[in-house]
């Protein structure tokens, strides 16, 4: 009886690029615990691990679509460079300030004397991800 909707599981984990790079991992620290079809994390993460076995391992690829979604264009900013902090450099990340009080994160993705082209896609969107994924326990 494997992994279902509704079930609690703990899970290691490593996320990969295409190109190799690791932008996550769980090995160094205690395994992801969530529950399945909660929306806890990314859907097509959850829909891998149904059916699953403890001690199960599995590789699977995560098309952007399912991941963190497509970048998107309209979410690229223009903003004069002297609202930005003294010494920044494009791939720095900032947090920026909405007029409602809520904070998000960008990155710096362009700058000239004048202005700097901000980008406030998730830093994954866009991107395959590959996943080395272990069921360590699942909790029905």
């Amino acid at each position: 009886m494997g992994i279902k909707n509704g079930d609690r599981v703990k899970v290691h984990y490593t996320g990969k690029l295409e190109d190799g790079q690791i932008f996550d991992s769980s090995l160094e620290r205690e395994p992801l615990e969530f529950v399945v079809g909660a929306g806890q994390v990314i859907s097509g993460f959850e829909e891998a691990i149904i059916d699953m076995e403890i001690g199960e391992r599995k590789t699977f690829t995560i098309m952007a679509e399912e991941a963190y979604g497509i970048a998107r264009e309209d979410l690229k900013f223009s903003v004069q460079r002297s609202m930005l902090p003294e010494g920044v450099q494009v791939g720095d990340m900032l947090e920026a300030y909405q007029p409602d009080g809520n904070v998000f994160v960008v990155k710096v993705d362009e700058l000239n004397d004048l202005t700097a082209i901000l980008d406030a896609n998730h830093p994954l969107a866009g991107k395959n991800l590959i996943f080395d994924v272990e069921i360590i326990d699942i909790i029905s």
